[in-house]
């Protein structure tokens, strides 16, 4: 840490190693000559004394010039953000302006010189406030947001939990690869980026979706554990925990293992970070499990915010017979602890009108009942307390969304109003624990899903899943074929998806026939990775986390942007480097392209 005056012109030490070496005087350093640099964070006059705040990037020290000393009127005319170097002895200050709670509140510099190295103009905010800046402002001047301490602690944030993920990978026996940013398209769910090829006219590479092939082929060329902080590029719009174009993935892959495997090694590295890095402790030391049914019924959402205790009980079929839902319809009941302390007035406002064609009915269980469901018998609403393990104080609360209920798809409506009214239930309760990080496993997706466009079906989640069963499962109902595919989920945000891949080439071309894929063009598509399985390919799978929703959990804050170093806007748009930018005829023409006319861009020359 120590940068002693012999390597740098500039500075001997740096600011917060000087406590330490202050404390014990070490190097004699109190009331030795020294040499600092760093930024001017404020300034202050008082008549014969002016004071600096000295920033470096390790911390902040005052220093003190006399009126008449020469660099005394150098240093009244800076502005804040200029970039000094000043010359000085450290002194300890006087007890009665000493500041405890700071790591620097002990000393001061006295200065004798001072070089001013870069004079900064006019700041268009306050660098050292913590007053709510403009987010346009604060990308356009990004570099003055980044030294601004909150912000430099979430980019100091980041910097060490991918230093200790890469350290936990190595210590279980990963090797970490870098695949290329320039490659083939590849059906990922979402928009290429393409990059036109100047060596083959009319020919485009994609920047990676993900690394999927690459990380597949490792695992045919022998290398068993792979892992890699990897940049993804995805043309989709921004949204609070998406960036618009890139984000990093944690990317992972293992040879010659089952899904139990892969859980069990990658579980200890996640709990370790959020134990090390997060605001908040992990409610549990084994991440719970819950299949993909399981999430869609009783939290009507296959990222289940398991910080909230409510959970949905599907009573389609006691419903239907006691009258409470008509038979075109799908019902789930959902008991409320101690709700018999709310009046149904609470209750209507709360959940106020219901979209999708749903309604909702309640039960109050008191010494007497009272809500819509008290007119049925006491048989049927014991079977149903029963159902939700309701006891006297509780509520109940019955929800019916438009599905036939016979329909093995989980209604649109359900999956459109569910989540919704469990948070606001919640919130209104006061049940959700805010303070802790609650992870799960969703597992057993479907392999497939209806495509309302064309009819058929499509991939529902990663299309290199392997299904349960193997190529015998796809011999049916393709929207009854269950893949071993898995997420991870954290207080409600997908941290990751996963699965076991399908490494069979005839197995993969009968999955992707399915989904309306040509043999001919799968072969096209990937050649190179079913080359690759015909050569010796071992049974394998993985999953990669998202690096920037990771960081947000841990930061606990509510933006992705918050997180990385030069964000872009809602708009992906760089507004620092002015991204994206026009290019000239020529640019155009070396790619053998003709160049566009773009609304409200000048025309290209």
């Amino acid at each position: 840490m120590t940068h002693p005056s012999a390597s740098s012109p500039y500075r001997s030490h740096r600011i917060a190693e000087l406590p330490e070496l202050a404390s014990k005087n070490a190097d004699n350093v109190l009331g030795a000559p020294m040499r600092l640099a760093g930024w001017v964070a404020r300034k202050r006059s008082f008549g014969a004394l002016l004071f600096l705040d000295l920033r470096d990037e390790t911390g902040t020290l005052q220093c003190v010039l006399e009126r008449g000393a020469g660099a005394f009127e150098a240093a009244l005319a800076l502005r804040e953000e200029s970039v000094i170097s000043v010359a000085g002895q450290l002194l300890e200050r006087s007890a009665d302006t000493q500041k405890p709670g700071a790591s620097m509140g002990r000393y001061e510099l006295a200065v004798e010189s001072l070089e001013v190295l870069s004079s900064a103009a006019p700041l268009p905010f306050a660098v050292h406030s913590d007053a709510t800046i403009p987010e346009a402002d604060r990308l356009r001047y990004r570099f003055l947001d980044l030294r601004r301490r909150r912000v430099r602690e979430l980019i100091e944030l980041r910097c060490n939990v991918i230093a200790r993920l890469r350290a936990l990978m190595s210590e279980r026996g990963f090797i970490e690869i870098q695949t290329p940013i320039l490659t083939a398209s590849s059906p990922e769910g979402a928009r290429d980026f393409l990059v036109p090829s100047r060596l083959h006219p009319g020919r485009c590479y994609a920047l990676p979706q993900a690394p999927q092939l690459f990380k597949q082929i490792l695992m045919a060329s022998g290398f068993e554990r792979y892992f890699q902080i990897a940049p993804c590029f995805r043309d989709e719009d921004a949204r609070r925990d998406r960036s618009p174009g890139e984000f990093y993935q944690f990317d992972i892959e293992m040879a010659f293992v089952t899904q139990e495997q892969i859980f069990a090694t990658i579980e200890p590295v996640l709990l370790d970070v959020f134990a090390r890095f997060g605001r908040f402790p992990v409610a549990h030391t084994a991440v719970p499990r819950l299949s993909y049914a399981e999430a869609l019924e009783g939290y009507a959402s296959d990222k289940p915010d398991l910080r909230n205790p409510l959970r949905f009980v599907e009573v389609t079929a006691w419903a239907v017979q006691h009258a409470v839902a008509p038979p075109a319809r799908r019902a789930f009941a959902l008991r409320i602890p101690g709700g018999r302390d709310r009046s149904r007035r609470f209750f209507e406002r709360v959940l106020g009108p219901l979209p999708s064609g749903g309604r909702a009915e309640l039960l109050l269980i008191g010494e007497t009942v009272s809500g819509s469901l008290a007119r049925l018998p006491d048989g049927p609403r014991s079977e149903l307390c029963s159902r939700v393990h309701a006891t006297l104080g509780d509520a109940v609360l019955v929800v019916c969304v438009g599905a036939p209920a016979g329909d093995s798809a989980w209604p649109e409506s359900w999956l459109a109003l569910g989540p919704g009214l469990r948070q606001r239930l919640g919130e209104a309760l006061n049940l959700i624990d805010t303070d802790s990080y609650h992870l799960c496993w969703v597992t057993d997706y479907p392999m497939y899903e209806p495509d309302p466009e064309t009819g058929g079906v499509r991939f529902n989640h990663n299309p290199f899943s392997m299904p349960r069963g193997g190529r015998a499962a796809l011999g049916g109902d393709p929207l009854a074929v269950i893949a071993h595919q898995y997420d991870i989920v954290c207080n409600g945000v997908e941290l990751s998806s996963g699965a076991i891949r399908n490494h069979e080439p005839e197995t993969l071309f009968e999955a992707f026939r399915i989904a309306g894929y040509e043999r001919a063009e799968v072969e096209r598509r990937f050649a190179g990775l079913i080359a690759a399985f015909r050569h010796g390919v071992p049974p394998h799978g993985g999953l990669a986390p998202g690096v920037d929703r990771l960081l947000m959990l841990l930061a606990n804050v509510a933006n992705i942007r918050e997180i990385t170093a030069f964000p872009m806007t809602q708009q992906g748009e760089d507004l620092l480097l002015g991204a994206p930018s026009y290019v000239d005829a020529a640019a155009w023409q070396v790619l053998g392209l003709a160049p566009p006319r773009a609304a409200g861009g000048p025309t290209p020359r």
